[in-house]
């Protein structure tokens, strides 16, 4: 039987392969294109389409040994950075380091306590195991788990009535605002930008509620909006990725609307009212430093008298 003109040359003989080229070259023969593992098994033998300078160096073992450690110092080293930073906890503030600061990291995790209202405490749970289907870890409930394990964050851009501290009453409306915060945050799941450490070692963060499917929801937006906070403009202020501008707008239209705070008949922002009772405490203090001074020249005065 006479042979035909133009012959089938396979790459790689292997029952099953399929041409998913059917162009003829320059010979006549018509080249069957070969599958991953296919390729990868001819690595180092002649006519292979890898790069000549792996060839070369598979042919050669000091050379193949070198390039197979330097693949795995490669791996190796991309398992570390990709552990670092997509899968290491952060477990306090301590923990957050200039570069996480400089290049403003967004890290997911878990409130478990709302302190006041404009701060909370997050449990980062970093990965995908804190979550079902994949849920392996859990995040831990008891106040002894929770030492030195949370970030301490102070929301960006907005300022809550104070609470009662040091023996200093508490701002009007404080306690709803506090409500307010501890309702919408305790136990879910918050996303932090993180922007500066504050001079009480807090994380100066903008938080967003996480949500499955709809975009996750602004928190420090939502305060404002509510009339549950003010716009923060003091020292070290952060407006986040919206500015300023957009804050006040929605510090405004809360303020027209009356919600919140802003429904009382006054209103005393939260700068304005830790200022004046620091001017009082100060005043006091030193009302009373010359009330003692006063007393004792007073006795040394009786006693000299009576002496006489």
């Amino acid at each position: 039987m006479q042979r035909a003109d133009r012959r089938v040359h396979e790459d790689a003989a292997c029952p099953g392969s399929q041409a998913n080229a059917s162009e003829a070259d320059e010979t006549g023969y018509i080249h069957i294109a070969r599958s991953p593992l296919e390729s990868l098994g001819s690595l180092g033998t002649p006519g292979s389409r890898w790069p000549p300078w792996l060839v070369d160096a598979m042919q050669d073992p000091a050379k193949a040994a070198i390039l197979s450690g330097g693949c795995a110092v490669a791996v190796t080293l991309a398992g570390i950075s990709i552990y670092r930073r997509f899968l290491r906890r952060i477990p306090n503030a301590d923990s957050v380091t200039a570069a996480m600061i400089e290049e403003k990291r967004k890290i997911v995790g878990v409130v478990t306590r709302v302190g006041d209202g404009d701060g909370f405490r997050l449990y980062h749970t970093p990965g995908p195991f804190w979550r079902f289907p994949l849920k392996l870890r859990r995040v831990p409930t008891t106040t002894k788990e929770l030492k030195n394990e949370t970030l301490s964050i102070r929301i960006a851009g907005v300022d809550a009535p104070e609470l009662a501290h040091f023996g200093n009453p508490a701002q009007p409306y404080a306690k709803e605002s506090l409500d307010w915060l501890t309702n919408t945050v305790d136990g879910r799941r918050v996303k932090c930008q993180l922007l500066r450490k504050d001079q009480y070692g807090r994380i100066v963060a903008v938080p967003w509620l996480c949500r499955s499917v709809l975009p996750d929801k602004p928190l420090p937006l939502m305060m404002l909006r509510e009339g549950v906070a003010v716009v923060y403009t003091q020292g070290g202020a952060e407006f986040g990725p919206w500015g300023l501008d957009k804050l006040q707008a929605e510090e405004d239209e809360a303020r027209k609307n009356r919600r919140g705070l802003w429904g009382g008949r006054s209103v005393e922002k939260p700068g304005d009212f830790k200022r004046r009772v620091r001017e009082g405490s100060e005043e006091a203090a030193t009302t009373v430093k010359l009330g003692k001074k006063r007393s004792w020249w007073e006795a040394l005065g009786r006693w000299l008298g009576g002496k006489t």
